[in-house]
C-alpha cells in the first residue's frame, strides 16, 4: 500500500482538476488553462480516500461510490512511479 499525493487545480469558479502528482497526473494537467491554480495537496492510499478528502474540502457532503476498485489501495510500484522525476511542468493550452 502506498501513499500517493494528489492535486487539486482550480481555472475559474466552476472548473477545477483534481488530479495525482507526478508522471500519472501529466494528461490532466495538459489540459489546464494558464491561468489555473494549485490551491491544494493531499496524501491518500486509495481513490476512495482522495476522493473523501476532496469532496470534504470542496464542502460537497460525503462521497460514495458502489465501485470495488475504488477503496482498493494503491500499488507500491505507484509511489515509485510518482516519484521518478522532479515536479511536473504544466503546458498550456
Amino acid at each position: 500500500m502506498a501513499m500517493l499525493k494528489h492535486e487539486l487545480w482550480i481555472e475559474s469558479e466552476q472548473g477545477q482538476t483534481f488530479c495525482l502528482v507526478g508522471p500519472m497526473g501529466d494528461a490532466a494537467r495538459s489540459l489546464l488553462l494558464q491561468d489555473a491554480q494549485l490551491v491544494w495537496t493531499v496524501e491518500a492510499e486509495s481513490h476512495f480516500e482522495a476522493v473523501t478528502l476532496y469532496y470534504t474540502f470542496m464542502g460537497w457532503g460525503i462521497y460514495e461510490s458502489d465501485h470495488d476498485w475504488d477503496r482498493q489501495t494503491y500499488a507500491d510500484d505507484w509511489r515509485k512511479i510518482q516519484e521518478s522525476r522532479k515536479p511536473h511542468v504544466v503546458t498550456y493550452q
